[in-house]
């Protein structure tokens, strides 16, 4: 029986869950609201604090995703893998989600409101007179130490906790029938929180100083704590969602799948941090998943560099950058919301490669129009002042914020939906360790390797406008790469689903590599 004719054409799209799925899903919605709400207010934020600080700009970026992020995310990944061998799933989620939100209060509370005395300005002065000037982001990564180690955190919750604890949970839990029509509604709730999101963000910044409050120097540092606060309270309740859902939902088999229940009765041999990597690359199936995974953040991150430099000359304040970022980031959550209406059901009517191929297709076009802005900078400007009173400028960051809002319009309404499908398939051990090898290092390779092509180009052009066209050239090639992956792992995942492909224990089987 179709989806459409089992619940009608209007709730297929918005609400295809029966009434006993109710108490399974409610939570975890809950939990994925609070923490994409988390997630788009400290995407957001970190930019603006590190991107915005004395003599830093969108060059410094490429140098902390390089030296800073992809070894904490190879740390972290390890930690996680370590500590999935020694506790319980429970514990790790509770261990780890409650060290990101203490770091968010220390630093929102102590570190922040001390910047400047920690920030070692003398010595980054000096830098700046004996270095060539495609190492000013390198000099502004070590200026803004504490800076740079809270865009590191906020990545980090992307990736850890959104990625890898969040999704794996839900992956481990989720029947693969269930799969289509559970995570078209997450997707939309996920993009309703970016939406709140954004406009949250905006109320609590602050460019006039309250002195009724009895925190903070000025207004922006008063904003800063606010929105760690609510950070904090915000994770607070995805802790709390996670544990009723563990004492009342888990504990009955009814809702686990058949070999999550078998996981429960016996102890299966766990894979090291090595194992897994092993276990990565000896499978078709997860390098398949893993190029989606690098070739979207490598594209990603070559884009928006360029796109946040150029943001950078147009709003010169901290508070003017998180305004206009986060503005963006609900015009982004209603389109992505509208999105996830509208394809709700599009995996279930054309298949799970048609669906899959709509994220570079989107960002393919919509990339094309951003770097041909840039290109015929020079012979557009005088054209556009004289008959639409719009600056190159201005009119380069308008097409690099459609870029933005449609590409992740697309990767939250299908690629995100898509991708993590593709590890229902798999026996609980290889989701879990698979994804956290794909997640936890897949996702900085490709942004590092973004970084690191930016870091190269920044060190023999100087600067990120300069380099732009070489940076074009690199995205189609990553592009075209990564529609061969979706097509070969497309192929695999309907063999799986329809039943040609079975593991021995009745699982698909993955092609070895």
């Amino acid at each position: 029986m179709s989806t459409t004719r089992e619940f009608g054409r209007i709730r297929s799209n918005i609400w295809p869950i029966h009434s006993f799925e109710v108490k399974k899903l409610v939570p975890m919605l809950v939990m994925l609201t609070l923490i994409c709400f988390n997630y788009s207010i400290l995407r957001n934020l970190k930019d603006a604090l590190v991107i915005t600080a004395k003599n830093s700009g969108a060059e410094v970026l490429p140098f902390i995703k390089v030296w800073v992020i992809l070894p904490a995310a190879v740390l972290s990944t390890m930690l996680f893998t370590y500590l999935s061998n020694k506790l319980s799933r429970s514990a790790v989620f509770q261990i780890i989600l409650v060290s990101f939100l203490i770091f968010f209060f220390v630093f929102g509370f102590i570190i922040f409101p001390m910047r400047e005395q920690l920030h070692p300005h003398a010595m980054a002065d000096f830098l700046e007179t004996v270095l060539p000037k495609g190492f000013m982001g390198l000099i502004a990564m070590f200026r803004h130490w504490t800076l740079t180690c809270f865009y590191v955190v906020c990545e980090l919750w992307s990736t850890m906790i959104l990625n890898v604890l969040f999704w794996s949970f839900a992956n481990e839990i989720t029947r693969i029938q269930e799969a289509p029509r559970f995570y078209s509604v997450m997707s939309i709730f996920s993009n309703i929180a970016a939406i709140v999101a954004g406009q949250t963000a905006i109320a609590l910044s602050s460019e006039v100083f309250d002195p009724t409050l009895s925190f903070g120097h000025d207004a922006w540092e008063q904003s800063l704590m606010k929105i760690m606060a609510l950070i904090v309270a915000s994770g607070i309740g995805v802790l709390l969602a996670f544990r009723w859902m563990n004492k009342h939902v888990l504990s009955n088999p009814k809702y686990l799948p058949k070999d999550a229940q078998e996981k429960v009765k016996k102890k299966e041999k766990k894979l090291s941090f090595r194992q897994s990597l092993v276990y990565l690359a000896n499978s078709n199936y997860l390098i398949w998943i893993a190029t989606l995974v690098i070739s979207y953040n490598l594209v990603i991150n070559l884009v928006e560099v360029i796109w946040k430099d150029q943001l950078r000359q147009y709003c010169t304040s901290s508070h003017d950058y998180n305004v206009y970022i986060n503005n963006l980031t609900s015009i982004m959550g209603i389109i992505s919301t509208s999105a996830s209406l509208v394809m709700a059901g599009m995996i279930r009517r054309f298949g799970w490669t048609f669906t899959a191929l709509i994220t570079p297709v989107v960002l393919l076009i919509t990339t094309a129009g951003f770097f041909s802005c840039l290109f015929f900078d020079g012979s557009l400007g005088p054209i556009l002042t004289m008959f639409f009173g719009i600056t190159p400028l201005a009119l380069a960051v308008f097409l690099g914020s459609t870029q933005n809002c449609f590409s992740k319009a697309a990767k939250y309404s299908v690629f995100d939906a898509t991708k993590e499908m593709a590890f229902v398939p798999l026996t609980p051990e290889h989701k879990l360790k698979g994804k956290a090898a794909i997640d936890g290092i897949g996702s900085r390779l490709g942004k590092s390797g973004g970084s690191v092509i930016h870091q190269g180009l920044l060190i023999f052009f100087g600067t990120l406008s300069a380099s732009a066209p070489y940076v074009g050239i690199i995205l189609v090639g990553v592009m075209f790469v990564w529609i061969a992956a979706v097509r070969s792992l497309g192929t695999e995942f309907t063999k799986c689903l329809t039943g040609d492909q079975k593991h021995p224990d009745g699982e698909p089987e993955l092609t070895p590599a």
